[in-house]
Formats: structure tokens, C-alpha cells, sequence
């Protein structure tokens, strides 16, 4: 499906800042301002609708598949800053080429990664339903693995994904064993502790016998 280059380079930067917004100066001057994240997400959402907008043929955000978010990605490509070396460049696979190359710019693996995410939010908090959120797609995240991947060859930077901490867990088997062992140390004390407090009384008092006198 062709698409035309909507909304303008200066507003695709995605791994830019925010715009500057303007806003009145009533109640929106009392407010707290947006985070950086809040006004980042409300940019990348209104490019994505001007990308709609200038589509051909149009499209609707209600027919916006996760094909036509791969379409959207491979359009920012053209205001992409990174250096993506060919498999045929004399400089694949190096971090760091001593000299410059014809290879074409893209946008970074990290850039998108992000930009698909803020996009995800933005649209299920526009009223879009989770189920059948396109930036959500399984297609959009396997495009997004082989970028990475495309793009860590290309450079030479392996991306290391993180390992996760599982957390520690106790069987019931060995719960069950520890608390016998808790309890019977208990009883142990227990019994050492009457033991000793008998002991600490001293022998009982014994009385002599008495003999009567006649």
C-alpha cells in the first residue's frame, strides 16, 4: 500500500523532545505543566493522525492495522538519523567506520521501540480497546525484533536484552519442613527450659522423725 509523506520532517524526530505547546492562560497556567513523556506521546499521536489524514487511499483510524503501523515505521525511516550499513558496505558490522559511507540513515532500533510505545497508550486513551489495538500487533512486534537485529549486525552493537529476577519461592514441602523444625525447636526449648527450672529449686526439704520420750 503506497503512502505519501505526511505531516512534514520537522514533526517525525521522534527520538526529538517535545514541541512547545501553547496554552491559555487561565486554568492552564494554575495546572501542573505535562511531563516531558505526556507531551512527547501527544506529539508522536497527532503525527500519527496526520499520517492517516494524508494517506493514499485515506484511512481511518477505526481500518489502522498493524500492517499499516510497519508502513507508518518504514515512512520515518526518511528523517532517520542512524547509520545503517548495507550487507555489501565495507564498514558492516563496525561500531565505529573510519570513514564516511553511502549507506542510507534509518531510525534507531531504541527510537522506535519507544514511539510504538507511547503510540500504544495515546490510542486505547482515545477510546481505543485494548483487543484490537494495530501498535499492540504481533506483526508489528516481530518487525520490531528483526530492526533490532537488522540494526545490531549492521553497527556491530549487539543489543543484550535484560535478564528478569525471578523471585524466590518456597514449595509447600519445604515450608511444611521448616515449620516441624520450628516447632519441635520450640519443644525442645520448651523441655530443656522445665528441666533446668526444676532443678534450680533445690533438693525438698526433709523432716526428721521425732521420738517420744516416756
Amino acid at each position: 500500500m503506497d503512502s505519501t509523506s505526511g505531516g512534514g520532517a520537522s514533526d517525525q524526530n521522534v527520538g526529538e523532545g517535545p514541541s512547545a505547546t501553547g496554552g491559555g492562560s487561565g486554568e492552564g497556567s494554575a495546572a501542573a505543566p505535562p511531563s516531558r513523556y505526556e507531551s512527547q506521546k501527544r506529539r508522536d499521536w497527532n503525527t500519527f493522525l496526520q499520517y492517516l489524514k494524508n494517506h493514499k487511499p485515506p484511512l481511518t483510524l477505526a481500518r489502522c492495522s498493524g500492517a499499516h503501523v510497519i508502513e507508518f515505521l518504514k515512512y520515518l525511516d526518511q528523517f532517520g538519523k542512524t547509520k545503517v550499513h548495507l550487507s555489501g558496505c565495507a564498514y558492516f558490522g563496525h561500531q565505529n567506520p573510519p570513514a564516511p559511507c553511502a549507506c542510507p540513515l534509518k531510525q534507531a532500533w531504541g527510537s522506535l521501540d519507544a514511539l510504538i510505545g507511547r503510540l500504544r497508550a495515546a490510542y486505547e486513551e482515545n477510546g481505543g480497546r485494548p483487543e484490537s489495538n494495530p501498535f499492540g500487533a504481533r506483526a508489528v512486534r516481530i518487525y520490531l525484533r528483526e530492526v533490532r537485529e537488522g540494526q545490531a549486525k549492521a553497527r556491530g552493537i549487539p543489543y543484550e536484552k535484560k535478564k528478569r529476577k525471578r523471585p524466590t519461592t518456597t514449595t509447600p514441602a519445604i515450608a511444611s519442613a521448616a515449620m516441624s523444625q520450628v516447632l519441635d525447636g520450640a519443644a525442645s526449648a520448651s523441655a530443656s527450659g522445665g528441666a533446668a527450672s526444676s532443678s534450680d529449686a533445690g533438693p525438698a526439704a526433709t523432716v526428721a522423725p521425732t521420738t517420744a520420750t516416756v
